[in-house]
């Protein structure tokens, strides 16, 4: 998501004929908030065509009074978004509910929304996504990340840990239970496995219609693991967004083997736009697009390079990572 796969650029939105405080719990409140959510995206859902047919389909669900008996704010939402991603299939919209009032200003209020989210989802209470590293008999490393924070937050701990792991003869990044986060602290992880800066995946925004290209981090400190010894990726259907971002540019550029079951398929960043009083809709405005393949994985995933079930995935790499470190211990004996 932008938000959860790239770093979020919060962007002014006006709120143009909504009631700042209209509650959702009534029939015009519910109306408003969804007359919003069409507004938005009929202007700046990332594929034009869908985005106005959803407009169109979740205006028709409100005149019929799809939602007139959800009894709190907060089901409310719930509701929208699985019938907002039945529609459109879409993992990264969705209407989010806010215990907070949300300031009348929109970019205020999608600035504060966004910051309790990071909290929430990237910060110390997950330990940023650091959740477990250590080394396998053989010298074969192991990191196992369960979000992307954003560098901001997790940097510090990004550099520790590729810097203890850094020695190791192969290396498994384990992403199976990894929903995504920012795109940048991907591109820094990256880093540390390739030499130099190499082109990643960038991003189309369709509001401005412009591409934005992405770099690996050309430097990064610490000790770095270097692009020759032997990388795996651990993937699976929990995998997703930022996640997956990592796991297809470095299966791209040829640099990692994916072993697992195929990813979550989400490949649309999103930003954070106010649809209410207590109301943000996680809108997809952009796509990624690789450089290398010209494609991305948005609704199919990433594709392992050795498919076995995600509960497998560790031994399997465990496996591949000996063979090969044995081949090249027999070849320099020879």
């Amino acid at each position: 998501m932008k938000r959860t796969l790239f770093v979020a650029v919060l962007a002014v939105t006006v709120c143009s004929g909504l009631s700042q405080t209209t509650s959702a719990d009534t029939p015009d409140g519910r109306r408003a908030v969804v007359a919003r959510v069409a507004e938005l995206l009929d202007a700046r859902y990332v594929d034009a065509e869908k985005g106005k047919a959803l407009a169109r389909q979740i205006r028709r669900d409100s005149t019929a009074r799809r939602w007139p008996e959800i009894s709190s704010d907060e089901e409310f939402a719930k509701t929208v978004t699985v019938r907002l991603r039945e529609l459109s299939k879409d993992g990264h919209l969705s209407l989010d509910y806010s215990a907070k009032e949300m300031a009348a200003d929109a970019e205020s209020a999608e600035e504060a929304f966004g910051a309790d989210e990071f909290e929430k989802w990237y910060g110390v209470g997950v330990n940023h996504g650091f959740e477990e590293f250590s080394r396998f008999e053989g010298n074969i490393g192991y990191l196992k990340l369960t979000v992307f924070a954003p560098p901001s937050m997790g940097a510090d701990l990004a550099v520790a840990a590729m810097s203890l792991l850094a020695q190791s003869d192969a290396l498994i990044i384990d992403l199976r239970k990894n929903g995504g986060g920012d795109g940048a602290m991907g591109k820094l992880l990256a880093g540390y496995l390739l030499d130099g800066a190499r082109e990643m995946s960038g991003t189309y925004d369709r509001p401005t219609d412009t591409l934005t290209r992405a770099f690996s981090a050309e430097w990064v400190p610490g000790r770095r693991f270097g692009a020759e010894k032997p990388v795996y990726l651990l993937i699976g259907h929990r995998t997703f967004s930022a996640a997956e971002a990592f796991a297809y540019d470095l299966q791209a550029l040829k640099r990692a083997i994916v072993v697992g079951e195929p990813s979550g398929g989400g490949a649309h960043p999103f930003e954070y736009r106010r649809a209410g009083t207590h109301f943000a809709l996680s809108l997809p405005e952009g796509r990624s697009i690789n450089p290398i393949t010209g494609k991305d994985w948005e609704s199919v995933g990433v594709q392992p390079d050795v498919p076995v079930p995600e509960a497998q995935a560790l031994e399997k790499a465990l496996e591949l990572a000996r063979r090969r470190l044995e081949a090249k211990r027999q070849r320099s004996s020879g």
